[in-house]
């Protein structure tokens, strides 16, 4: 009789599963101090709100943060490249903040393990989908603008989209290679590309080889004089060869 009673609530479940986290390594990644209440909210995905009661979700912060992202990249890209034509910058913009850019940036922070899912999604490893991962990452760029401003919004985006608005223009066609890729992959259903990468010479002067695989299979290689540079130039060769030959990353046998 007494287990419902000593069920936890739902904003007892919330705040037990936000606390079961250590935050700090992700507000470093982010450079900024989001309140608890903000932060909490960013990180719940309807399917953990649903299973506690309906309790609010992340997706208004997440429409925010969409505003806010498009804006802060399309005007560093009408800055940072004067000379190039509208059409050029809007499809440099549409790569840069894509679902698989925005995964991308996910999980160089880590932001999966701070995501608060429900049992459905957690054993179908919800932490690691590409939309969770980007609606997650617009939602903070929302919390961050509600609690700052503008400004301090926009730092944080270009603080974590900044290479991939250097690499835009890394090739004739403006170009982020690993986000083409991703996305191939993505059309061909096959796993996630994994990159690896080395470097060699002197501290002051050194040149990374990068090679990428897709199903445990070597597309692409390449070098440069940065980790960035040389992964860029393996997922050009691997998402090239799987633009002429899909079937190349299926495994033999």
């Amino acid at each position: 009789m007494n287990r419902r009673r000593n069920r936890p609530s739902g904003e007892e479940a919330l705040e037990a599963a936000f606390r079961a986290v250590d935050h700090t390594p992700l507000l470093d990644a982010l450079g900024v101090a989001l309140e608890d209440g903000l932060l909490r909210l960013a990180l719940t995905h309807r399917s953990f709100a649903n299973e506690n009661g309906n309790l609010p979700n992340n997706e208004r912060l997440e429409f925010l943060g969409d505003a806010v992202l498009g804006l802060s990249v399309a005007t560093q890209l009408y800055s940072q490249y004067p000379s190039r034509p509208e059409s050029d910058i809007s499809k440099m913009r549409a790569s840069i903040v894509s679902r698989y850019g925005l995964a991308d940036v996910a999980r160089e922070i880590n932001l999966g393990e701070h995501i608060l899912l429900g049992r459905g999604e957690l054993v179908t490893d919800g932490r690691g989908k590409d939309s969770i991962l980007a609606d997650t990452t617009e939602a903070l760029l929302g919390a961050i603008y509600l609690q700052f401003d503008f400004d301090t919004a926009r730092d944080v985006v270009l603080r974590l989209f900044q290479e991939k608005i250097d690499a835009a223009s890394a090739s004739n066609i403006h170009r982020d290679w690993k986000t083409n890729l991703q996305e191939r992959v993505a059309e061909l259903k096959y796993p996630m590309p994994v990159y690896q990468a080395t470097s060699t010479g002197p501290e002051h002067d050194l040149t990374f080889s990068a090679s990428v695989t897709v199903n445990g299979i070597e597309l692409g290689t390449g070098t440069g004089p940065s980790k960035k540079v040389a992964e860029q130039a393996s997922a050009r060769t691997a998402f090239l060869t799987l633009r002429e030959n899909p079937r190349a990353g299926t495994p033999r046998g």
